[in-house]
């Protein structure tokens, strides 16, 4: 390490020499605005019809150089992918080829030049004139090598996108993906919009919240975990379909599957519920799928995921009952609940329910299981507590996640509408609360106020954005498909 830094030092001095010759010879080390007549993929793409005599101009950042005398070939990389270059001293005059040739790795040029291919057929372009747009003072990592370091590949993620092609392309594919979706629910009336970062009231899901304060209201605020409270508020006010796309933060750990800051669409859809839910769930991941991969076979950390229709669709008891070889369809008493329970090494608070140990065993031995696409309907209520109750069994309510290959990927209910069972709901969250639960709900009486004014029924979706692009870029960990993950601060 001593060395590795020791070398830096090194070559990080040797740059700023060459800088501090640039400036002697007046020669701008970062220059203004260059205008380049085309992308490399048009160049590569297009070669055919440009030809040989067309002036190109491209810009980019120096890859590569390979120095052969008085001619020498390098390669330049832009967002769109990579071209080699040709410098001839007796074409650009000494001056230039000198200048060019104490370019170093990773500084931005602009190329002026035609097209030729070599012997090997590879496009290149032949430098007639080129501008140095921005000097690099650090050298990039050995590409041979790469960036490996995953820590540093996520501190660093700016060095991560410059030596690692996949890596842009997993970003440029998330673009794709955020793009497609809107598209998606847009074709089908549903109006986007906005709601609040910063809430009074922690609320939407079960989750500890971020405390900020505002200092001109004095008063201390939560950080958003989820937009569900608003965006029905906003079905009460007479909109139908919305969604949003968006940020939530959750003072959480961090894991493979968390980071505290992730994104979420959102959507609610009156006079519809959680099998309408379902149907677009499975129909919006698919045509995304469809537009972005052109498949709907995908692989997924070695395991090979269909994701053509239909989607597999279970009750959270029967997924037990076939995964766990428990049946908890006839279980209502909390001591024969705990029995079983402590049978199966399956873990429970003080304060727990019989649908709280039913969530447990889920947890502990189903959702692992669940590879190909399925939805795991019929939650209990005790752990649903904005979900509308099943009509002909109060105990479970009308909701599902979808899991692939052992990852939640959405959350549905219909929506519960009933001002009177909602605020009985908020009051034993509550209660959860005094009792130690950090996480539990808060009680919203706008929103109770809102509910009284009458809300239609109504179905509503969530979908963690980053889960689906880890899933369709084949990407095993969260950090992966966020361009800057939360890590603890740099060592100095």
């Amino acid at each position: 390490m001593v060395e590795e830094e020791q070398d830096l030092n090194e070559l990080m001095l040797e740059r700023r020499r060459k800088l501090d010759e640039l400036e002697e010879k007046g020669i701008p080390a970062y220059s203004d605005k260059y205008e380049r007549s085309h992308t490399i993929d048009k160049v590569l793409n297009g070669y055919e019809e440009l030809g040989e005599e067309i002036t190109i101009k491209l810009a980019g950042r120096l890859m590569a150089v390979r120095e052969h005398g008085k001619a020498s070939f390098a390669d330049l990389s832009d967002m769109s992918g990579e071209i080699q270059l040709y410098a001839k001293q007796n074409e650009i005059g000494e001056d230039l080829y000198e200048l060019f040739l104490s370019l170093d790795i990773g500084d931005h040029i602009g190329i002026e030049g035609t097209l030729f291919k070599t012997g090997r057929g590879e496009t290149t372009l032949r430098i007639n004139d080129f501008r140095l747009l921005s000097k690099s003072l650090r050298p990039l990592p050995e590409k041979w090598h790469g960036l490996n370091d995953v820590e540093l590949r996520y501190r660093q993620r700016y060095v991560d996108l410059i030596v690692n092609s996949n890596v842009r392309e997993t970003f440029i594919l998330r673009s794709k993906i955020i793009h497609s979706m809107r598209e998606y629910l847009d074709e089908r009336d549903f109006l986007e919009v906005e709601t609040p970062l910063m809430h009074t009231i922690a609320g939407g899901a079960s989750a500890r919240p971020f405390v900020t304060h505002h200092n001109a209201l004095n008063m201390d605020l939560y950080l958003r975990i989820a937009p569900e409270l608003y965006l029905k508020r906003l079905i009460v006010g007479g909109f139908e379909r919305v969604y949003e796309i968006g940020k939530n933060l959750r003072n959480e750990g961090i894991s493979t599957k968390h980071n505290p800051e992730f994104t979420s669409m959102e959507l609610y859809q009156a006079y519809a519920n959680y099998e309408d839910m379902m149907d677009i769930t499975e129909d919006l991941i698919i045509s995304i799928t469809e537009e972005v991969l052109d498949t709907l076979q995908i692989e997924y950390v070695d395991e090979e995921i269909d994701l053509s229709r239909s989607w597999t669709r279970m009750t959270m008891i029967d997924s037990i009952k076939k995964y766990g070889d428990v049946d908890f369809s006839e279980v209502n008493d909390l001591t024969i609940a705990k029995k079983i329970a402590d049978d199966h090494g399956v873990e429970y608070g003080d304060e727990t329910s019989v649908g709280e140990i039913i969530n447990e065993f889920f947890e502990k031995f189903v959702e692992d299981k669940l590879i190909q696409p399925t939805f795991i309907t019929e939650y209990p209520t005790e752990v649903s507590p904005l979900a509308k109750r099943k009509p002909d069994d109060s105990n479970f309510t009308e909701r599902f996640e979808l899991f692939i290959a052992g990852n939640e990927l959405a959350n549905a209910f219909s929506e519960l509408n009933d001002p009177i069972d909602q605020r009985e709901r908020f009051e034993d969250q509550m209660e959860q609360r005094e009792a130690g639960d950090d996480e539990a709900h808060m009680m919203d009486e706008d929103f109770i106020r809102a509910l009284e004014y009458g809300m239609p029924p109504a179905g509503g979706l969530g979908i963690g954005i980053d889960r689906l692009i880890m899933l369709l870029t084949d990407s095993s960990s969260i950090r992966d498909v966020i361009l800057f993950p939360h890590m603890r601060p740099e060592k100095q």
